[in-house]
C-alpha cells in the first residue's frame, strides 16, 4: 500500500479534507465578494466602466502569471507551507481592497489577491485529491466541481445583503475574509502532508504548462468547453453589477449580486446532477446549455426582460458547472500524486486565460460600443465557442 493511501485512510486525513474543502469554498467566495462593490466604488473614486474591468482582469492575470509560474510548487516544496503563504496572501489583499482609497490601491489589492489564489487554486485542489477518502471514490472529482461555483454563488450573494443591510460593509466582508485567511494559514498544519518535498523546485519555477502525458488527449479535447464556460464567468463577475443596474435599472445590492449567484450556483447544482451521468455525456450537454442559456440571456438584455435574463442565466450557469465537472472528471484520475498539483496549475490556467483575456477587450471596447453592445458581442462570442464545444465533443474521439 503507498504512502498516500496511508494517509488517505487514517482519520486524520478525513478530517483533513473536509478543512480543505472548506478552504476552497471560502478562496473562492473571496473571488466573487467585490463584484457588487464595482459600481459603489465607480462612483466613489471616480473611474470609467474601461477602468472597472481592469482592476477585475488584472486579477486574473496576476493569477494567472502566479500559476505559470508557481503552479506546481506544492508538488516539491509541500502542500502546507504554500497554502498557508496562499491564505496568508489572500487575508492580505482583502485587507487593501477594505482600505483602498484609490485605483491605485485597487489594482494593487487585486494583483495581491491574484497571487494568493493562483497559489490555492493548484495546491488546493490537489490536496483534496490526495486526501480523499478511501470509501468516497469520485467524491474529490465531485467538490473540487462543485466548491468554485458555490463558492462564487455565496461570495456575491453574501457580500449583496451585507451591502443593502449592513452598517459597515466593506468592514463587515472584508474584515471577515481576513479573519478567515488568517485562520486557515494556521488550520493546514494540522493537516497531514501529502506531497513531501523533493528535487526539482528550482526547475518547476521556470513559467510553463504542464500537462501529464497521460491527460494530454482529454485536457485539450476539453478545454474548449472549459473556455468558453469561464469566459461567461469572467464577463458576469465584472460586468454584471453594471448589467443589472445599467442595461435594467435595478440598484439593489442584492440584485446585484445575484447575477453572480445564480449563474454559479446554477452550476453547483448542474454539477451535482452530472455526477449521475458519464464524463463525455455531462461536457456535451452543458456545452449545449451554456450555448442556449447564453444567447437567451442576449434575447433578455435585448428587449430589457429581467425575468428572462435571470432565467437564462440559470441556464448558462447550470452549462458552465457540467462542463467544468466534465472535464475534472475526466482528468483527475490521468495524473499521479505528484502530477497533480500540476495538472490543476495547466487547468486552471487554460479558465483564467478565459476569464481574463476576454473582459480586458470588453473594456477596450466599452468607450466605443457602450455597455449593451459589448456586452452582446461578447456573449455572442461565447455562444459561438459553446456551441462549437458542443459540436466537437459530439463528433470528436471520445474520452
Amino acid at each position: 500500500m503507498s504512502d498516500t493511501v496511508s494517509i488517505a485512510s487514517s482519520a486524520r486525513a478525513r478530517g483533513g479534507f473536509w478543512v480543505m474543502l472548506a478552504g476552497s469554498a471560502m478562496m473562492m467566495a473571496t473571488a466573487s465578494a467585490p463584484s457588487p462593490f464595482y459600481p459603489l466604488l465607480k462612483q466613489e473614486l471616480g473611474f470609467s466602466s474601461a477602468m472597472m474591468t481592469a482592476i477585475f482582469a488584472i486579477y486574473a492575470v496576476s493569477l494567472l502569471l502566479t500559476l505559470l509560474i508557481a503552479g506546481a510548487l506544492s508538488d516539491h516544496l509541500g502542500r502546507r507551507p504554500v497554502l498557508s503563504a496562499g491564505f496568508f496572501i489572500l487575508g492580505l489583499s482583502a485587507l487593501l481592497f477594505g482600505t483602498a482609497h484609490s485605483v491605485s490601491m485597487l489594482l494593487v489589492a487585486r494583483i495581491i489577491q491574484g497571487v494568493g489564489c493562483g497559489l490555492l487554486l493548484a495546491a488546493l485542489p490537489a490536496s483534496i485529491v490526495d486526501l480523499e477518502p478511501p470509501d468516497m471514490p469520485g467524491l474529490a472529482a465531485i467538490c473540487n466541481s462543485v466548491l468554485p461555483l458555490g463558492g462564487l454563488a455565496l461570495g456575491s450573494l453574501a457580500a449583496g445583503i451585507v451591502m443593502d443591510f449592513g452598517a459597515t460593509p466593506k468592514f463587515d466582508v472584508f474584515g471577515g475574509i481576513v479573519s478567515l485567511s488568517l485562520l486557515f494559514v494556521f488550520f493546514v498544519w494540522l493537516q497531514p502532508e501529502t506531497a513531501p518535498r523533493h528535487e526539482g523546485l528550482m526547475q518547476s519555477l521556470k513559467p510553463r504548462l504542464g500537462v501529464p502525458v497521460a491527460a494530454r488527449g482529454a485536457f485539450w479535447r476539453g478545454a474548449p468547453a472549459i473556455f468558453a464556460g469561464w469566459a461567461t464567468g469572467g464577463l458576469y463577475l465584472s460586468l454584471g453589477p453594471a448589467i443589472v443596474s445599467g442595461i435594467f435599472g435595478r440598484t439593489d445590492f442584492v440584485l446585484q449580486g445575484l447575477v453572480v449567484t445564480l449563474m454559479a450556483g446554477a452550476g453547483a447544482g448542474a454539477t451535482l446532477l452530472a455526477t449521475r451521468h458519464a464524463p463525455r455525456r455531462a461536457t456535451l450537454a452543458g456545452a449545449s446549455a451554456l450555448a442556449i442559456g447564453t444567447i437567451v440571456t442576449l434575447v433578455g438584455i435585448g428587449l430589457h426582460w429581467f425575468a428572462l435574463y435571470l432565467l437564462a442565466l440559470a441556464v448558462g450557469g447550470a452549462g458552465f458547472g457540467a462542463c467544468f465537472y466534465g472535464l475534472i472528471r475526466t482528468l483527475a484520475p490521468l495524473a499521479g500524486p505528484d502530477e497533480r498539483s500540476e495538472l490543476f496549475a495547466s487547468l486552471f490556467t487554460l479558465s483564467y486565460i478565459a476569464f481574463g483575456v476576454p473582459v480586458v477587450a470588453a473594456g477596450l471596447a466599452l468607450p466605443f460600443l457602450g455597455l449593451q453592445q459589448t456586452v452582446m458581442l461578447y456573449g455572442l462570442t461565447i455562444a459561438v465557442m459553446a456551441a462549437a464545444a458542443a459540436l466537437f465533443r459530439k463528433y470528436g474521439t471520445q474520452d
